[in-house]
């Protein structure tokens, strides 16, 4: 019998632990990757800038100082 109770505490003692380490692992990862998200987000606001600027002024050499024709809207796909 005492075999028995020592095999089931350390289960419960196992799965309570687990639950706790999940808990605790799920709560930090959805905290860190704010932050990230953010950084990343700005990254590429600054990257699409840069690659405007470039274009811009890349047509305004082409056309001899004029104005820039029209840019098309970019495209999207329905696909998702």
């Amino acid at each position: 019998m005492n075999p028995l109770i020592f095999i089931l505490g350390t289960l419960i003692g196992i799965l309570a632990g687990g639950a706790l380490c999940v808990r605790y692992l799920r709560r930090e990862i959805a905290a860190d990757i704010g932050p990230q998200l953010k950084r990343m987000q700005n990254q590429l606001d600054n990257i699409d800038s840069a690659i405007n600027l470039a274009l811009v002024t890349r047509y305004a050499e082409l056309s001899g100082g004029q104005y820039p024709p029209a840019l098309p809207a970019p495209r999207t796909s329905d696909d998702g």
